[in-house]
């Protein structure tokens, strides 16, 4: 009996251990994708990911969709993407529906990038996807429009607040970007 009570211990703390390694790094999470499918994130790895948390009536809306757009259409989405997550927690900017959501950010700035549904992200209820975010990055959002640059790896390598434009930190994505292709060259 003790030796089934020690397996079944055994067992239990290989698979918490295997659930927690799961989830050393951003793509380990799941999301739901803004049409209401349970995405992996996983299905990211191995391409650059700038996650953003997105509102649609914020004073950063606008600078920002565009500028975001812009980087998709030149860097993705086979290396690269924008990985939008709506979220009302910051003036209430982002009220309407997913639908609604991703009817305005495609019609009004032709949005192509993966857009999720609408999370939390700080406090007790924020997705564990951001949680992972503010925690290794050390800055958890305090306004719309955070963004979090995470390597192919699925660790996170930069964040930055709604202040730093998209055109400020684009150095940054393209080198990682450029770093990606270069290593899957030399693999061929």
């Amino acid at each position: 009996m003790v030796a089934v009570a020690a397996a079944a211990a055994a067992w239990l703390l290989l698979w918490a251990a295997a659930c927690a390694q799961r989830e050393q790094d951003f793509y380990g999470f799941k999301a739901v994708n803004i049409r209401g499918k349970l995405v992996s994130l996983e299905k990211y790895r191995g391409s650059v990911s700038l996650v953003v948390n997105v509102a649609s009536e914020c004073g950063f809306t606008d600078q920002h969709y565009r500028a975001l757009q812009q980087l998709q259409r030149d860097l993705g989405p086979h290396h690269f993407n924008v990985l939008a997550f709506p979220c009302n927690q910051f003036g209430q900017q982002e009220p309407d529906s997913n639908k609604e959501i991703e009817s305005f950010a495609r019609r009004t700035y032709s949005v192509s990038f993966p857009m999720f549904s609408k999370i939390a992200v700080t406090g007790t209820g924020a997705h564990p996807a951001f949680k992972y975010l503010a925690q290794t990055s050390g800055k958890e959002p305090t306004w719309n429009f955070w963004k979090y640059l995470v390597a192919p790896d699925g660790k996170v390598v930069g964040a930055w607040d709604p202040t730093v434009s998209v055109e400020e930190i684009r150095p940054q994505i393209t080198a990682l970007v450029r770093k990606l292709i270069l290593r899957k060259r030399e693999d061929l």
